[in-house]
């Protein structure tokens, strides 16, 4: 792109951005990942609302649409294209359990955690960085196998975590998540800290990162109150 001098302008972020019906499409074709179109932002008067009618929805424009979603949801290229090109604003729902399952922390405890798993050369998957909300900060979300859910507990108590002991969400079998560049109303956008590439096609097990996480999470959490302190 050039300016009337001739010279070339840097893209914004905006322009950089796919758009949500090309995003879509690429990850049904290029991962193979099942795909549902999600509600979907309504900007016209005012600030942007969500498609649901909600007006404390919790996020707006990022979620099913109706209750049989998962119905909904195709790896096919051509079923995927077709969907987005009659709502090309739906925002992009990835189901869990079926490609991958995803361990969702806080941002700050996932970092500590990614740039530890990469010191040691651990195998990554794709990381989805989500915006916060009220009361709730920014989270990194791991993409690992499926089937992690039912075994995070038991590999948590293994480490010496309790149950609720760690702000640490899995997403497995009936669950999603939310793709990128799906706009979360006044949030901001899904976003990959690290974008699905031919290097990480293969997901690792929660088993190879759950310790360096649980780790990050634990330096995170809050003391437990003393016999003193009650």
């Amino acid at each position: 792109m050039e300016d009337t001098l001739g010279a070339t302008r840097p893209r914004t972020a905006r322009e950089l951005r796919p758009s949500l019906p090309e995003a879509a499409v690429a990850y049904a074709e290029e991962r193979h990942w099942e795909v549902s179109p999600g509600a979907w932002l309504i900007e016209d008067d005012g600030p942007p609302r969500c498609s649901c009618g909600d007006p404390a929805c919790p996020m707006p424009g990022a979620h099913p649409a109706t209750r049989d979603w998962t119905r909904r949801s195709s790896a096919g290229p051509g079923v995927v294209r077709r969907w987005w090109s009659e709502n090309p604003h739906a925002s992009i729902l990835l189901p869990t359990g079926r490609s991958f399952d995803a361990i969702d922390v806080p941002e700050v405890a996932g970092c500590l955690a990614l740039a530890r798993m990469e010191r040691m050369g651990v195998q990554l998957g794709p990381v989805l960085a989500m915006p916060g909300g009220p009361g709730r900060g920014r989270r990194l979300l791991f993409l690992v196998l499926p089937g992690a859910l039912a075994k995070l507990p038991d590999m948590l108590r293994r480490l010496g975590w309790g149950p609720g002991r760690l702000d640490l969400v899995g997403h497995g079998e009936g669950g999603w998540i939310v793709a990128p560049p799906t706009r979360i109303g006044l949030l901001g956008y899904a976003q990959w800290a690290r974008e699905p590439n031919s290097l990480n096609r293969w997901l690792p097990e929660a088993g190879e990162l759950i310790n360096p996480i649980a780790y990050a999470c634990g330096r995170e959490a809050p003391l437990p109150l003393t016999a003193q302190q009650l």
